[in-house]
């Protein structure tokens, strides 16, 4: 004789309790002002399973009031997406965890910007990456092996004969050392002109 597991009783679906639920279903929220009767026998202090339980109770009725309240306020329509139910704007003002942002100053370069109407540029513009038709694929423009550094490692590297260049060079300088220079001569220009702007913001000069 085989012995049936009991059945778990299925809970109400209505919950009376004697002053209602308040909502915000702009956020999913429902406020219970009944105060928390907490068994006060000697059974539930000594086993806090008891105080547990009742405990997922009061919230398991609070997610019932709040399901119960959803489906009868808010509109529900059907897309190919599947069934979807619109909430209301919330009504619950909540604080910030920080404070507003300051806006920040205007600089040259934005009011430049603003007078020529200049965009700024989109996402994939701003990639780091292009297309190398010597070898088919994305690489980055500039950083780590980027198509700027080209030639750099090279193991001969062309001179131009009679080149002016060649002729007006520093000594102490080779062909090989001038791309690194230029690249790190157009970041300290860039930083010199950064600070500008920063100066030009703040009101100084």
């Amino acid at each position: 004789m085989s012995t049936a597991a009991p059945k778990t009783p299925k809970l109400p679906v209505t919950v009376d309790k004697p002053t209602p639920y308040n909502f915000d279903l702009g956020l999913l929220l429902a406020n219970d002002p009944n105060p928390v009767s907490v068994p006060r026998t000697t059974t539930a202090s000594s086993d806090p399973s008891i105080l547990e339980s009742h405990l997922a109770n009061v919230a398991r009725d609070g997610a019932q009031v709040l399901i119960n309240q959803l489906l009868t306020t808010c509109a529900i329509t059907s897309t190919s997406s599947g069934v979807l139910l619109s909430l209301p704007h919330a009504q619950t003002p909540l604080p910030r965890e920080k404070p507003v942002p300051a806006p920040k100053p205007e600089t040259k370069w934005s009011a430049f910007a603003k007078r020529r109407g200049i965009k700024p540029k989109t996402r994939e513009q701003r990639r780091n990456l292009q297309y190398d038709e010597a070898t088919g694929e994305f690489g980055r423009k500039w950083g780590y092996q980027g198509a700027n550094k080209a030639g750099q490692d090279d193991a001969i590297i062309e001179v131009k004969f009679n080149s002016k260049k060649e002729a007006e060079r520093k000594e102490g300088t080779t062909v090989r050392g001038d791309k690194r220079r230029e690249i790190r001569e157009k970041v300290k220009r860039n930083e010199r002109r950064m600070r500008k702007n920063q100066r030009h913001s703040e009101g100084r000069k």
